[in-house]
């Protein structure tokens, strides 16, 4: 198998189980379990790298806009209202990517080994969460 037919399994996978509220944890397992170690995504063109000590596997997903455009200012409180919308089931990840571009986040980075998320403003400013492990043993079809 392939090891991008590996992580879009993973990704099958993680999707299938992970429930509305909270769901992350799941998927990150998942792509764990397969051998990723660290996602990469720049927002506002929706590449994400994901790696493994066999390589790594770039997904191009569609930009959120042509051409230039002025980044918006980091806001904190904005993005982790976002983030809390996410995690629960309030928005779509679509929905979710919008509201942390207008917030100023343009890169957000996952280290699935320390399970922690950190969230990057092109002026250095970030923000940093960390997220639960999850047992997906006790997930029916795992």
């Amino acid at each position: 198998m392939s090891l991008v037919d590996s992580i879009a399994g993973a990704q099958a996978r993680g999707a299938a189980v992970r429930p509305a509220v909270g769901g992350f944890p799941y998927l990150a397992q998942s792509l764990r379990q397969a051998g990723v170690t660290h996602i990469a995504v720049t927002v506002p063109s929706w590449t994400t790298v994901l790696s493994t000590a066999a390589g790594s596997v770039v997904q191009q997903g569609t930009p959120m806009f042509d051409g230039a455009r002025e980044v918006p200012a980091f806001d904190r409180d904005r993005f982790v209202a976002a983030l809390r919308a996410d995690q629960e089931g309030h928005i779509s990840f679509p929905e979710w990517m919008n509201q942390t571009w207008d917030a100023g986040i343009v890169w957000y980075e996952v280290d699935l080994e320390a399970r922690q998320c950190t969230y990057r403003a092109p002026g250095g400013e970030s923000y940093v969460e960390e997220y639960p492990g999850v047992d997906l043993a006790h997930v029916a079809g795992q």
